[in-house]
């Protein structure tokens, strides 16, 4: 077998010159030196969202005897049922009126949805106004 020679070109900076360099001719007296270490730029941290998630608040008053009710659908499938229970509770309390939990759906008895909504903000919620 006959040996090849390498044909590789070395490019580390160590070997041979290419020939012209496009930037010999430049004159680097005028230039500031570098600096010594790369300045970091410090961006403010964005503050994580602990939002819980989308709530969907909505007045209701079809199907239910002329009774006005306040329900709040939609809660994140990550929030266990525990924990509406006692949100529930705590929004009867809050609103001073009378409701249930029902699967997943919490009905208000009475029109509080603005009640409703601030206390939802408060708990890191997102409620949004739906329907008419």
């Amino acid at each position: 077998m006959s040996q090849r020679k390498s044909s590789k070109i070395v490019t580390d900076g160590k070997g041979a010159d290419f020939g012209s360099n496009p930037f010999g001719g430049l004159d680097l007296g005028g230039l500031p030196e570098a600096p010594k270490k790369p300045s970091t730029i410090h961006k403010p941290k964005k503050a994580k969202s602990t939002s819980k998630g989308r709530v969907e608040v909505r007045r209701e008053k079809a199907g239910r005897g002329g009774k006005t009710v306040t329900t709040l659908k939609e809660f994140a499938s990550s929030i266990p049922l525990a924990e509406l229970e006692k949100l529930t509770f705590e929004l009867k309390k809050t609103c001073a009126c009378g409701g249930t939990l029902k699967g997943r759906v919490v009905e208000l008895q009475g029109d509080v949805c603005d009640r409703v909504m601030q206390e939802l903000e408060t708990r890191n919620f997102r409620p949004v106004r739906s329907g008419g």
